[in-house]
């Protein structure tokens, strides 16, 4: 690893605390808060999903929403490891403990805020990332493997910097999984053909790996509508929801574009991360991850925010259909 890059935290301190202790309390919070959720049907699956939605706003708007997904990895802190087989995350702790599968890796498709010259997927081939008391490993290995898929995926480490959208799961993702790897992967693809193919390339070959038995699950990282007032911002999700439901990628983004048209007052978008969603929904089709079920949905005027100016927050996990 001599000479290989450790990304820095851009957003700790704001988005999340920059003290480890703080940010282990808060994360052993909205962990334990999303345990207190009521799922949305009695058929949700146990175990480790192949995929989640998941939003990236700062964890004290959307944290109990995004913990709401990533508990679906692994046992929460500071439960028993010993959890009931039917909680969620109990097959992912046993599979951790006895070593089944070898580390968990998640792929993660962030929102690109930032970047103002990225076309295409960014892959971060490097070391870590840095969180608050520690580091998340790159599954190197898998990321080449991506980044060799072509066009419109490539190694460009510099198009992650100063973005938060995957660094705000990590904190997230570390307690609930720790020693879990990462392959951040920035996208900025558009929403059309180009973007739904690469989905497609990327599911097959995380499809394949874990067929030969890796542990690996797809992270969607976005928040839903911007700005509009709170009870439009749940009536915008409501309307999303269905596509985003069927893993339909090209459904998704002509449904968001129609939303934007529509007029909602104050709407500026009805997925921030329209352009990973719908590369990650064709994606999870070609995984054959088409059951979906809804975890948590919110708004950050749940959080003490504006209730004039609200963003929706929406996780949802992803399975293969049990036949």
């Amino acid at each position: 690893m001599s000479g290989l890059r450790v990304r820095q935290p851009a957003v700790s301190g704001s988005f999340y605390p920059s003290s480890p202790a703080r940010c282990g309390e808060l994360a052993a919070a909205l962990f334990a808060a999303a345990g207190q959720l009521p799922l949305s049907g009695p058929d949700v699956p146990a175990g480790m999903p192949a995929g989640i939605l998941v939003p990236h706003a700062g964890l004290v708007y959307s944290g109990v929403t995004a913990a709401a997904a990533w508990r679906t990895l692994g046992a929460a802190p500071d439960t028993e490891p010993e959890a009931d087989a039917g909680e969620p995350g109990a097959d992912a702790a046993a599979a951790a403990a006895d070593g089944r599968g070898g580390p968990l890796t998640v792929v993660i498709l962030g929102t690109n805020h930032v970047s103002r010259r990225l076309r295409g997927i960014a892959v971060w081939d490097e070391a870590a990332w840095a969180i608050p008391g520690g580091e998340v490993a790159v599954n190197r290995a898998l990321a080449g493997e991506i980044a060799a898929l072509g066009r419109p995926f490539g190694v460009d480490p510099a198009a992650h910097e100063g973005e938060h959208s995957i660094e705000v799961q990590l904190p997230l993702l570390a307690a609930i999984a720790p020693g879990a790897l990462i392959v951040p992967l920035a996208v900025s693809a558009g929403t059309g053909d180009e973007a739904i193919e690469a989905g497609d390339l990327l599911g097959r070959l995380l499809a394949d790996r874990r067929d030969a038995g890796e542990r690996i699950v797809l992270a969607v990282s976005s928040d839903m509508a911007h700005y509009p007032a709170a009870a439009a911002c749940e009536r915008a999700t409501e309307r999303l929801l269905p596509l985003i439901l069927a893993t339909h990628a090209a459904g998704l983004a002509a449904a968001e574009t129609a939303l934007i048209a529509s007029g909602v007052e104050g709407l500026s978008c009805g997925m921030c991360g329209i352009e990973p969603a719908v590369t990650g929904m064709a994606a999870l089709r070609a995984m054959d991850a088409t059951r979906a079920s809804v975890l948590a949905a919110s708004t950050s005027a749940d959080a003490g925010g504006p209730a004039d100016q609200a963003v929706g927050y929406l996780a949802v996990r992803f399975d293969q259909p049990a036949y």
